[in-house]
């Protein structure tokens, strides 16, 4: 691919990319999604097998990507990989999905939900205003350059973390620890068999998506074939960690029948570890870790349009960067996406089937293992998927029943999510041929 392509910026370390895939991962989800699956799961047993096998199955991709993105170290996710396991088309309708709502979608979505939860601690009397100045703010940073993204980027995952590890800690010694069944039930064992484990299960991926985030930044890595793999592996396991650690807290804090149902669990749960100003901290807490979500997909979403800018000479603008490497032009034109769905909300319509389309583009990338394996066996691999070929088989098999379900159960999302790929298809052909 081009010799005409300016070598990108490599000042990016296997942590700073291991805080981009955490940061991705931890954002609303697990502090809201667990009341639902306490009403169709009443089993604090069946409850953590949940997150434990969406977390397996996040490893895997994340095990699967290490891979390939180590055989093909270039920044820009699904479109690079894609392009070059299948064919360009597939690639560019895979950027195409990226470029238009992939990132703009998620993170329209976690400003508004940063805004709410300020306003819990602070009376803010136009919350999208406050919303719009988050991630325009957030922009500026990170097109600044690299180093100042990265600075930002570390400080308030690591604020994330350790904000998350502090609370953890105080639902071990405040509260009263509620009286849970852990031994193993015939009822408990049922329930993990039954199809609303299944079902919780889609809703549990989505919580861990967001595990192939270090991909879109490979190019700008120092040791892409060595950090990557790294990156995202850790990154994954140490958010699975994150995510058991906070569902236990959670249900040893609260009372089930109080958690069935219910959206801010979170809340609840400060509430009773911390007293009436429970839920304001929570909410704090909640909004702090955001800024740290909306940090990495500023940071990686630009990535794929900066990329698909270099292959396509209608859109080269957005390959431009500035001194400090920064894909300004790629930045500003998410943020202008951002800012159009904050305006007209009609990013919460986008994300009804979303999930499908970004399903669909990382279950082809995790078969590309299978198809390189068999297409190339001997092209150099610095890392090799670790439990090959099981370890491709589980994230497929997870993955692949979430699209037949919601292919099934949410025909339209779904269809309307396929439309979204093929409304790409015309700009391929009115692009041409990729520059070579």
């Amino acid at each position: 691919m081009g010799s005409n392509r300016a070598e990108p910026p490599r000042g990016v370390s296997a942590l700073v990319a291991s805080f981009i895939v955490i940061a991705n991962m931890v954002g609303t989800g697990v502090f809201t999604s667990l009341g639902f699956q306490v009403s169709a799961l009443p089993s604090p047993l069946a409850i953590m097998a949940l997150w434990v096998v969406g977390g397996l199955g996040a490893l895997a991709g994340a095990l699967c990507y290490g891979e390939i993105g180590a055989m093909m170290p270039r920044s820009g996710g699904e479109y690079h990989y894609l392009s070059r396991i299948y064919h360009p088309a597939v690639g560019f309708l895979a950027g195409w999905v990226s470029l238009t709502v992939g990132f703009a979608a998620p993170v329209a979505l976690a400003t508004m939900a940063l805004a709410a939860y300020a306003s819990r601690l602070v009376a803010l009397p136009h919350p999208t205003l406050m919303a719009a100045a988050v991630v325009v703010l957030i922009s500026v940073i990170h097109s600044a350059g690299m180093k100042a993204g990265g600075r930002f980027q570390s400080l308030f995952t690591t604020a994330k973390i350790l904000l998350i590890l502090a609370f953890s800690a105080l639902g071990f010694v405040l509260g009263h620890p509620q009286a849970l069944q852990w031994a193993p039930t015939a009822a408990s064992l049922g329930l993990m068999a039954s199809g609303s484990f299944a079902v919780s299960l889609v809703f549990v991926s989505y919580a861990y998506s967001g595990w192939n985030a270090s991909a879109y930044v490979a190019g700008e890595m120092a040791r892409p074939e060595r950090d990557l793999p790294r990156s995202l592996i850790l990154g994954t396991a140490v958010v699975m960690g994150l995510y058991l650690l906070l569902n236990f807290v959670f249900l040893r804090a609260a009372p089930m029948s109080e958690l069935s149902g219910q959206i801010d669990v979170g809340n609840i749960a400060a509430r009773h570890l911390l007293g009436p100003t429970g839920a304001s901290l929570m909410g704090g807490l909640i909004a702090l870790g955001l800024v740290s979500t909306i940090s990495a997909m500023t940071w990686a979403g630009p990535r794929v349009a900066q990329v698909i800018g270099e292959d396509v000479p209608i859109l080269r603008p957005l390959a431009a960067r500035n001194g400090g490497g920064a894909p300004y032009l790629a930045i500003l034109l998410q943020l202008v996406l951002v800012l159009a769905m904050l305006a007209t909300s009609s990013f919460e319509k986008i994300l009804t089937y979303l999930g499908f389309t970004l399903a669909l583009c990382t279950v082809l990338t995790v078969f590309g293992v299978f198809v390189l394996r068999v297409r190339s066996p001997e092209a150099p691999r610095p890392y090799r998927t670790w439990g090959y070929p099981v370890t491709p088989l589980v994230f497929l098999a997870i993955n692949g029943w979430m699209l037949v379900y919601l292919l099934l159960h949410q025909p339209l999302q779904s269809l309307a999510g396929l439309g979204t790929i093929l409304a790409g298809v015309p700009l391929y052909f009115l692009a041409g041929k990729k520059k070579g």
